[in-house]
């Protein structure tokens, strides 16, 4: 056990990070993992990882936990878009807080790698697509600002502390182990989660917003390969792919589709500070850490069904405080419709 590489990883029970701590297992490192379970599923959590349910927020229960340890991967925080605009202390505490607690353990045990998972809400609306990491954040809701603002901790503290870093940028993953019961997030697994229950999908807006979507395979690898590469230290990289741009419209009867669904969506107000337009370039995820767009979306979309299908459709669980209910919170949340 001692000659292991150690890798740690935070949200190490949620959908991401899970699944990058099963590779790390399969490549033989020891993982510790650490979840306060507000997002994930303790079942995630596979068999071989040193597991701890602590908040990342306590720095006195953790700080012990990055002794020896060779590899952080940052992948913990409350990824809620659509939500933060409503919840901002929670979502912020829960993403660019404890990143700072978690950058002060790393450097006082003098970890010498750090990648932070952060996210294309980073981007905002840009006046080009797609998204390259060259163009100047501009993040327009409260956790696009945080974990921008933690991309800043991170180059800070990491550069002042002597520790090498990779900040990689995934986005709207999909695939087996995603919170589908979540009424805040996720719009795919929302999607099938309704469906699955006879009920119609729902659409904020006219559902002419785009997106692509990243299978979870396609996004642990190029993960795995920037914490053992060198030559990609210091870098922002976006990862993901660039090919399938689609409408959520689109979306929706793709799931239809696949689910042989007579399609007939709700559709209701847009959602404050939504961006409309989302595509991030994998040009350089590509040159730089050999990204292939592996999956398509829609395969990826039949695997997740069958996951949702093998765990059974389940009653959406409002597991997450409004802090602030006024005419623009959208009433699917406030009147529990989703």
């Amino acid at each position: 056990m001692g000659d292991k590489i150690k890798v740690l990883i935070t949200g190490v029970a949620g959908f991401l990070g899970s699944h990058l701590a099963d590779h790390y297992l399969e490549k033989n490192y020891e993982v510790i993992g650490i979840d306060n379970l507000i997002g994930g599923y303790l079942d995630n959590v596979p068999s071989g990882v040193t597991f701890y349910n602590y908040d990342l927020a306590d720095l006195s229960k953790i700080r012990s936990l990055f002794e020896d340890v060779d590899l952080v991967i940052h992948s913990a925080c409350t990824a809620y878009e659509g939500l933060s605009v409503f919840s901002p202390n929670l979502v912020v505490q829960n993403t660019s807080q404890i990143t700072a607690s978690v950058l002060s353990a790393a450097a006082s045990a003098k970890i010498k790698k750090f990648i932070y998972l952060s996210s294309m809400a980073r981007y905002g609306s840009q006046a080009k697509l797609p998204f390259t990491e060259s163009m100047v954040p501009n993040p327009q809701d409260p956790y696009g600002i945080a974990k921008y603002s933690s991309e800043m901790l991170v180059k800070n503290i990491c550069n002042t502390h002597g520790i090498e870093f990779v900040i990689l940028v995934p986005h709207n993953i999909i695939g087996p182990r995603q919170k589908f019961d979540d009424p805040f997030r996720n719009v795919a697994s929302i999607m099938i989660n309704r469906i699955l229950q006879g009920k119609q999908p729902i659409i904020y807006g006219s559902g002419e917003q785009m997106r692509c979507f990243s299978f979870i395979n396609d996004v642990v690898s190029p993960i795995y390969y920037a914490g053992a590469s060198n030559h990609v230290n210091n870098q922002v990289i976006n990862i993901g792919p660039d090919e399938e741009f689609i409408t959520i419209n689109q979306l929706s009867k793709l799931i239809a589709a696949q689910l042989n669904f007579n399609l007939d969506p709700i559709y209701f107000p847009d959602r404050p500070q939504e961006v409309f337009l989302a595509n991030c370039s994998a040009d350089k995820a590509r040159d730089l850490l050999g990204y292939k767009t592996t999956t398509t979306l829609n395969d990826g979309i039949a695997e997740l069904i069958n996951w949702i299908k093998t765990k059974g459709p389940k009653d959406f669980e409002y597991h997450l405080p409004l802090e602030i209910t006024n005419e623009k919170t959208p009433r699917t949340w406030t009147d529990k419709l989703i």
